[in-house]
């Protein structure tokens, strides 16, 4: 296989009435979506646009999983953008795709025509009216090769332009593969998609279904807000499947939600994103005592992970979690300053990542790419592109990897060159706290710790005294009653600044 349209050809015709995806209300079978993005596909491919960029302006759903399976076929790749982002963040990304398609759905029609002047804005419900032609899709998919990209996923850049990461099909299929085989999911499986689609966590929920034949389920945003409402739809879609981001997994227990209604079909719950608090991990632990817990870990990219660690129920994480070991087909590496490799316990090194899951680098940005994606400097003898990720990891005593934090989170304060995760972990010992994110303003050499729990700021204060070097002791202590999070649902720290 080199394709991932090949997945789902494949379930449309072994599940062909099966459904596949859920979104509230909504349903589609495999051969409706497969039908439907064909459709699509050949508006495309009569249009000639062969590797040509498709920009998505839609929110998460069926639309949009039938707008990038249009593209798919019609041998382009895609780039969802959210209509909710600010107009200037839009037209950055147009700037960079320089896409002349977008398509939109009847929700942002008039809002897509408004920021898209120039371009072709075409309806999803026009292109699903199409005629099929089989013929000239069999061809285009016959030009395709397997490191054509599929999509392009915008991150945040420390340039304050976007970043579009670029993925293949080959590292799909690589990753994914893997991916279902370890963690056995099937076609009996239903996966709550909890992740925006500009979210590579929402790639694993995606290509994880259609490669097996299981069943997404789409849960609105908004439920997001309301864990009474959100555990009452897992439930009554008996989902077996979360792949979700950390804080959306806190933002349940942070709430007692579980004390309400524990969703009891679900056996694999797969997490990444941030570091998980073990204390939430425990009352995940206590009501779901039968499921397979995962942390996997990696940046998007490398297509979703490079690394897994499965929870064993048996042992005691006294300290962090691991990040545990490389996904099949990915080498995963600690480099120093000087780009030796780090084979000894608790040495602090760089996490980089050799092998067919890593990107094709960033969207006509060769400046960003060059500076990420280099040459192996431990490897003279051939072409051999290694990532180097930015975060910091070390092997504990029994040769797991360790997450350290990020290079940039890393501060000099007072003096002293300080991990801000080392403060959190300390503020997330003390009972009283379920949940904590530190912040440094450099600009005023101030350290900011936020929290949420049943203790005052003196208290905390006091208590952190005992636990922590003076140098350490966050300048102020900020008691909220929840955190802001961004759209992917990780702690939105540029609104925590907002609120110092």
């Amino acid at each position: 296989m080199h394709n991932v349209i090949n997945y789902l050809e494949e379930s449309s015709i072994k599940f062909k009435d099966k459904i596949a995806v859920i979104e509230e209300d909504k349903k589609i079978t495999y051969d409706e979506l497969n039908n439907y993005s064909k459709s699509g596909g050949t508006y495309f491919a009569k249009e000639k646009v062969f590797k040509e960029p498709i920009i998505i302006f839609m929110n998460k759903g069926i639309d949009a999983l039938i707008g990038f399976f249009s593209s798919l076929y019609a041998g382009c790749h895609y780039s969802l953008i959210d209509p909710d982002l600010p107009k200037s963040r839009i037209e950055k990304i147009i700037e960079t795709t320089n896409s002349k398609y977008v398509i939109t759905n009847s929700n942002y029609k008039d809002l897509a025509n408004d920021y898209f002047s120039g371009l072709n804005v075409l309806d999803i419900e026009d292109l699903k009216k199409n005629d099929i032609d089989n013929s000239l899709l069999e061809e285009v998919k016959n030009k395709a090769i397997d490191y054509d990209p599929v999509y392009v996923n915008f991150t945040s850049g420390s340039t304050g332009v976007p970043k579009g990461v670029v993925i293949s099909h080959r590292s799909i299929i690589d990753f994914i593969s893997n991916f279902t085989k370890i963690f056995n999911i099937t076609s009996d499986d239903i996966l709550a998609n909890q992740a925006p689609f500009d979210f590579d966590v929402s790639v694993k929920d995606i290509y994880s279904s259609i490669s097996v034949g299981a069943t997404l389920v789409i849960v609105p945003k908004a439920y997001f807000s309301s864990p009474a409402k959100l555990l009452d739809y897992l439930c009554e879609h008996n989902v077996t499947t979360m792949i979700w981001a950390v804080s959306a997994l806190c933002l349940i227990t942070t709430f007692h939600g579980l004390d309400y209604k524990v969703p009891d079909k679900v056996n694999k719950v797969i997490f990444s994103g941030e570091v998980m608090p073990l204390k939430h991990l425990k009352i995940w632990q206590e009501h779901l005592p039968n499921t397979m817990f995962v942390n996997v870990y990696g940046p998007t990219e490398i297509t979703c992970n490079c690394t897994y660690h499965i929870i064993d129920n048996k042992r005691e994480y006294v300290d962090k979690i691991p990040v545990g070991k490389p996904f099949p087909n990915e080498r995963v590496v600690l480099l120093d300053e000087e780009n030796n490799e780090i084979s000894e316990q608790n040495k602090v090194g760089e996490i980089c990542v050799v092998g067919s899951a890593i990107g094709l680098g960033y969207y006509n940005n060769s400046e960003q790419t060059s500076k990420a994606f280099k040459q192996n400097p431990n490897e003279t003898r051939y072409l051999e592109t290694i990532y180097y990720t930015g975060d910091l990891g070390y092997y504990n005593e029994d040769n797991e990897l360790m997450f350290n934090g990020r290079k940039d989170f890393q501060i000099k304060y007072l003096g002293h060159r300080i991990e801000l995760e080392e403060i959190e972990k300390s503020i997330m010992e003390i009972e009283e706290v379920r949940r904590t994110c530190t912040i440094f303003d450099e600009e005023k050499s101030k350290l900011y710790a936020f929290y949420i729990g049943d203790i005052s700021k003196a208290d905390l204060q006091s208590k952190l005294r005992e636990k922590l070097p003076v140098y350490m002791l966050p300048t102020k202590l900020i008691q909220l009653e929840e955190f802001p999070l961004t759209k992917n649902g990780k702690i939105d720290r540029k609104k925590l600044f907002e609120l110092k």
